[in-house]
């Protein structure tokens, strides 16, 4: 039986690990040896696959804690991950296989390389649903993009086509459990089932494995592809590609894949929901006398008419500026928030300008705070 890999060691991460440093992990390997990154370098390449198969184990708590169990009930045989064996912990929990073993006599789980090979159990099951990450520039996500996605996942071996066993051979019945993948014994007045112990649960032995995949009759690959991204995604928006996931054995329909993007931030639009936010400032004279400026649009530009006496803060709403709502009808709008652009320094031209400004304007505008606050003190007492 082959070793099986150490995840943790491969993520660089300590066993108690929490699920954001297993993934901030995986994210800092996965975009040092992504295959884009490492044109024709397939060590890097290779490396890229073990990191994607140790986070596919470790973010789901029910593959890791069946991925941890594992090492203490003496390492089931596991095709694609643990070992070369019948069942597969990545396509499914420890629960699946119990409940398969137990409740449905030793049926396979719904991972593509978890289905038993051989014998009158055998039954396609569904390939895994797969899931990745895709960077975008904020115009892309605001317009939709085509964009280039290597995806690692696990293919039918090319030269057993997944049965696991060598080219004119086959998978035989297992002698000790005669196929049913367990072993029954009686404990006194208790009869207890477990894993056949000859052919860990898959009902079958492979007496000459497959020299290409050794038994597990699937081998890890990059499948390389180009995903429409539809116009109006977000930071974190989950695009899901029916049948782009993982291919089930023996013609089983695939899993689905599903897109993670992270989007750029903009240095113009801010991101708020289906609409977008702008600061937009003002000169003094702007703010004091009203004017008619021009704004930034997602397709060019629109003009707004400041009103006389404009505060800073004041906001003005485009209606269907905005980007395009994602799964829904229509756009969002673009809110125009205006601030008061105040020069840090004065030519000596402009402060006389506002000497003057300053002589005609009448009044103190903090004169009011001190008679509302003698008038408040006046009322407690």
């Amino acid at each position: 039986m082959a070793d099986r890999p150490d995840y943790y060691k491969i993520l660089g991460v300590g066993k108690n690990a929490s699920e954001e440093e297993i993934k901030k992990a995986y994210r800092k390997l996965a975009r040092e040896y992504h295959p884009d990154r490492n044109p024709g370098n397939k060590q890097a390449e290779e490396r890229f696959k073990q990191v994607s198969q140790a986070h596919d184990v470790l973010s789901d708590s029910d593959k890791r804690k069946a991925y941890d169990r594992s090492g203490m009930l003496g390492g089931f045989g596991m095709p694609g991950g643990f070992g070369a064996g019948g069942i597969d912990f990545s396509g499914g929990g420890f629960g699946d296989i119990l409940s398969d073993l137990f409740g449905r006599g030793g049926g396979a789980g719904r991972g593509g390389a978890g289905s038993v090979r051989g014998g009158a159990r055998q039954r396609p099951a569904r390939g895994r649903d797969l899931e990745t990450e895709v960077s975008l520039t904020f115009d892309q996500a605001v317009h939709g993009a085509q964009v280039p996605l290597a995806v690692p996942t696990s293919q039918p071996c090319p030269t057993c086509h997944g049965s696991g066993a060598k080219p004119g051979t086959a998978p035989k019945v297992c002698p000790v459990c005669s196929g049913t993948g367990v072993e029954a014994r009686s404990e006194g007045i208790f009869s207890l089932s477990q894993p056949c112990s000859n052919c860990h649960g898959s009902g079958t032995v492979i007496e000459d494995p497959c020299p290409t995949c050794h038994g597990s009759g699937a081998q890890r690959s990059v499948r390389r592809m180009r995903v429409n991204v539809p116009a109006g995604v977000k930071e974190g928006s989950r695009i899901r590609l029916a049948g782009k996931g993982e291919p089930g054995l023996r013609g089983a329909e695939p899993g689905d894949l599903y897109v993670i993007t992270r989007v750029t931030d903009s240095p113009v639009f801010k991101r708020s929901g289906d609409n977008l936010e702008v600061e937009v400032p003002l000169t003094i004279p702007e703010a004091l006398q009203g004017a008619v400026i021009e704004v930034p649009t997602l397709n060019g530009s629109k003009r707004l008419r400041v009103p006389a006496g404009t505060k800073p803060g004041t906001v003005q709403r485009l209606r269907g500026e905005g980007p395009q709502r994602l799964g829904g009808k229509g756009h969002g709008d673009i809110h125009y928030r205006f601030m008061l652009d105040v020069p840090a320094s004065l030519s000596a031209e402009q402060a006389e300008a506002v000497d003057r400004l300053s002589a005609v304007m009448n009044g103190n505008p903090r004169a009011r705070l001190f008679e509302q606050a003698a008038g408040g003190s006046g009322s407690a007492a």
